[in-house]
């Protein structure tokens, strides 16, 4: 018999003050010793307002690791809790290759012993930590898990970072000073955050949420990577690992980097995406009346306009009025955007018993989806 399983607690962290738009270049530095010339398109099309870097102001120098921005947000969950028998994160860029981020995080919690899982991926990663907790706690095996999205993409984007290949490519670049806008495009697009969530059998306080189905889906059979780190494209859009890449190369072609094929993404996110969607409405007999808060993760303002359209060829048109995001003031975090969403909204008071919750998280690495329903209980 499968237990039914309960959201009972949210929690987030956003480290610092909000930096705003025209402090970006202030906090992340400069490339080249001169300013982005991509930075106010970008910023004019993605409509963030403010976001959050983990770098200390004074010193220019990351003031926490990924395991501790995690960490911070699972301990906004409460110090009561209870005893936690599964742990399962989520994040793009773990502090470390190995050990997993997970084990990292547990670390720092000091926690008694449990279960640690690290999901991989970009903004997926932190659905799919949600999703084994679920089935977790779903199949008796855990009686209470946590999971956890988090991203801590500042010290990536730093200017100083790309300054080897913006040395070697000098003479190119005096006509065009930025670096290669695949690589430019995310440094106005990402910033810092953590999420966390608490999962039991059965419902805690005036408000939790009952998960009651969550989707996952890829689409890399048929499309080519989109955004990726460690790695180059090859001229057939096959990926070149750091692997193969000498010491010396990873500075001058700045390999770490992250990088987005901006045309590939603006060709596919919407279509693949509906492709998952019209699957889930099928299977789950979804309809718009049912459904009275719609949180989609947006990387962007940019897909607003074709989400809704997307919504209503799929037959699922959900009126703006029932949507929630936070993308203007807390930016985008990857796979903690979900979480640090869900967490705004649920503790605003704003949710009721009965009403039910459909999120949407698609990713554009190789271009997956994600889908969560819930239904809020008292």
């Amino acid at each position: 018999m499968r237990t039914e399983v309960f959201l009972t607690r949210t929690g987030a962290f956003l480290p610092f003050e909000p930096v705003g738009n025209d402090q970006i270049e202030d906090v992340l530095g400069l490339v080249g010793g001169k300013p982005s010339r991509a930075r106010r398109l970008v910023l004019r099309s993605n409509g963030i307002v403010s976001r959050h870097y983990a770098i200390d102001r004074a010193t220019g120098e990351p003031a926490m690791n990924n395991a501790q921005l995690t960490a911070r947000a699972i301990q906004a969950l409460g110090d009561d809790i209870g005893h936690v028998d599964c742990l399962a994160t989520g994040t793009s860029l773990p502090d470390q290759l190995m050990p997993g981020h997970a084990v990292m995080v547990h670390g720092e919690l000091g926690w008694p012993r449990l279960e640690a899982i690290s999901c991989a991926g970009i903004c997926l990663a932190g659905t799919a930590a949600l999703k084994h907790a679920w089935l977790s706690v779903r199949a008796g095996d855990a009686r209470r898990a946590v999971a956890t999205g988090s991203e801590l993409a500042s010290p990536i984007l730093l200017g100083r970072n790309f300054e080897a290949e913006h040395e070697q490519k000098v003479h190119a670049l005096e006509t065009r000073p930025e670096i290669a806008f695949e690589k430019d495009f995310l440094r106005w697009m990402l910033s810092d955050g953590a999420g966390a969530v608490l999962l039991e059998t059965a419902p805690r306080g005036p408000l939790s949420l009952r998960i009651d189905w969550i989707e996952l889906s890829s689409a890399a059979h048929e499309l080519p990577t989109c955004m990726y780190a460690g790695a180059e494209k090859n001229p057939d859009e096959s990926l070149r690992g750091w692997l193969s890449y000498s010491a010396s190369e990873w500075q001058t072609q700045s390999i770490f980097s992250v990088k987005q094929d901006v045309r590939l993404l603006n060709d596919n996110i919407v279509r693949a995406s509906a492709e998952a969607l019209h699957a889930v409405i099928e299977k789950h007999h979804l309809r718009a009346d049912d459904i009275d808060w719609f949180l989609p993760h947006l990387s962007s303002a940019y897909f607003i306009q074709p989400t809704l359209d997307s919504l209503a060829r799929a037959g699922l048109d959900i009126p703006r009025e029932r949507w929630f995001t936070n993308l203007t003031t807390k930016g985008n975090t990857g796979s903690a955007s979900p979480y640090i969403m869900l967490d705004e909204l649920f503790r605003s008071g704003r949710i009721k018993p009965g009403q039910k919750l459909l999120m949407f998280i698609p990713e554009s690495g190789r271009f997956s989806s994600g889908f969560v329903f819930m239904e809020a209980v008292g």
